[in-house]
């Protein structure tokens, strides 16, 4: 049993940890796992509040995620729920009411909402006692729901959730309420940041860069469970490359529409002022304030490098753009980094990026078939890609499929 003073720490230690934390997607997951480890409950999954609707952003369930294999997750399915009094994550959000259930199929029949039975019917879960919470900062606006679910007691079954919960919880909804709106923002100028660049080039959307920063990060998080890495170096460091990976072409900015909007292929010099947008992307983080700048700037140079040393811009100095003393190749042009010289973030966002721009539509082509697009990253392992991340990748296809899921392109925007 949990004192009082284990609570308060508890609570402090969250709103400490979720201070430090940028990126929204990387903030939900930590806000929906932390609230489940205080009440002790099985699975969750938090909503945010878009205008007239609720949109499901994670789910986790442990009873679920154990039989799957070790060292993988599920990825939740997109799920949008109205905000209204039908259903109860949109009755929360309607009204601004916490609810507490013991039991979901005991609802009283003259209530306004209801359970939807449909997940516990497809996946044979049972669903029983659910604490719903709104998740409303101190402006008073209900930025999204936490719904969790199906409190364990001591002997590890199922039971209610209990008043010490309830009080605990709502506090702590509040600071994550207040985290979330800190978050969008940061969210929000990043994308304004690459809409600059979607309005110059029509190959980077909304879309395309949230796919390529979640395959980041998930390809990130099998890497680095694969090698045993601390659980605090994870979670700092996908908060970082999420945001990173989002911004992999923003110094196409500088480059002009005349190369960016050309449809056909670019002639030799044309190719060369275009392989220039990973340096004006570099540049525009030139004081490297914190390990944004900086992974943000490495991720931006590095993207384009290649495992065999056949990429670029190679070993070039930002300061005069001529090669690094001692990487002259004959030609006068700067070597490319090979193997682990190019940073880890930029080998990780090369595959994420190719991988995507291979997987969908574009202007000036369609989607590859999915077999084709897995044997074009087979065959570049060990020369375009780092072999060990590729092997990686191919290992969580099922976690990588449904993250494009999740990020649909607008049908209309490639013409």
């Amino acid at each position: 049993m949990k004192t009082y003073s284990d609570t308060l720490q508890q609570l402090l230690n969250f709103g400490l940890d979720i201070s430090q934390i940028k990126d929204i997607d990387v903030l939900l997951e930590k806000i929906l796992t932390e609230a489940r480890r205080f009440t002790n409950c099985d699975a969750g999954t938090i909503y945010i509040k878009d205008g007239t609707v609720l949109s499901a952003r994670y789910s986790q369930n442990d009873t679920i995620n154990a039989q799957l294999a070790p060292h993988r997750k599920s990825v939740y399915s997109s799920i949008i729920i109205k905000v209204d009094n039908t259903s109860i994550a949109g009755y929360v959000a309607a009204t601004g009411n916490q609810l507490n259930i013991p039991d979901v199929y005991d609802l009283d029949p003259n209530l306004p909402y209801s359970f939807n039975q449909s997940f516990d019917q497809l996946t044979g879960y049972r669903t029983v006692s659910q604490l719903v919470l709104p998740l409303t900062s101190m402006r008073g606006d209900t930025v999204g729901v936490l719904q969790l679910i199906n409190a364990k007691d001591g002997n590890g079954n199922v039971s209610s959730f209990d008043s010490h919960d309830e009080s605990g919880i709502s506090y702590f909804a509040v600071t994550a309420a207040n985290a979330v709106e800190r978050a969008k923002m940061t969210r929000e100028i990043i994308l304004r940041m690459n809409r600059m660049a979607e309005l110059r080039d029509p190959k980077e959307t909304g879309p395309h860069v949230n796919r390529v920063a979640a395959y980041s990060v998930a390809l990130y998080e099998a890497w680095a469970s694969r090698r045993g890495t601390l659980q605090q170096e994870v979670d700092r460091t996908r908060d970082i490359l999420r945001m990173a990976a989002m911004l992999h072409d923003v110094g196409k900015v500088a480059i002009s529409d005349n190369i960016l909007k050309k449809p056909g292929r670019f002639t030799p010099e044309e190719f060369a002022v275009m392989k220039m947008h990973t340096v004006y992307g570099a540049k525009l983080f030139p004081d490297l304030y914190s390990e944004l700048d900086e992974a943000a700037a490495a991720v931006a140079l590095n993207h384009h490098e290649r495992w065999d040393g056949n990429g670029y811009p190679g070993h070039i100095s930002l300061a005069t753009l001529k090669p690094l003393p001692g990487y002259e190749k004959e030609d006068g042009t700067a070597r490319g980094k090979k193997g682990e010289e190019i940073p880890l973030f930029g080998r990780i966002v090369a595959i994420a990026d190719v991988y995507d721009a291979l997987s969908n539509r574009r202007c000036y082509k369609e989607a590859w078939d999915a077999s084709e697009v897995l044997d074009e990253l087979k065959k570049d392992a060990g020369t375009v890609f780092d072999p060990e991340l590729i092997e990686v990748f191919l290992d969580n296809l099922d976690t990588i499929r449904q993250i494009g899921k999740q990020f649909p392109d607008d049908p209309d925007a490639h013409g």
